[in-house]
């Protein structure tokens, strides 16, 4: 069984957002500028995607 993979790339900053939009970039991993992170793909990732959508970028 082949889980999904998707990769997650930071591209605007974390400063000077909301606390929890830092709080959920952190808790991905995503701790400086176009770092690239890979993990599986699960609904409680998807929604952690759509809460910070407008920082990052997303590859399926």
């Amino acid at each position: 069984m082949n889980a999904k993979m998707i990769q997650i790339t930071l591209r605007k900053s974390g400063i000077g957002r909301p606390p929890k939009h830092r709080r959920t970039l952190g808790s991905l991993g995503l701790t400086k500028m176009n770092k690239t992170i890979t993990r599986k793909d699960t609904p409680e990732l998807r929604g952690m995607i759509r809460q910070i959508s407008h920082l990052v970028e997303v590859k399926e």
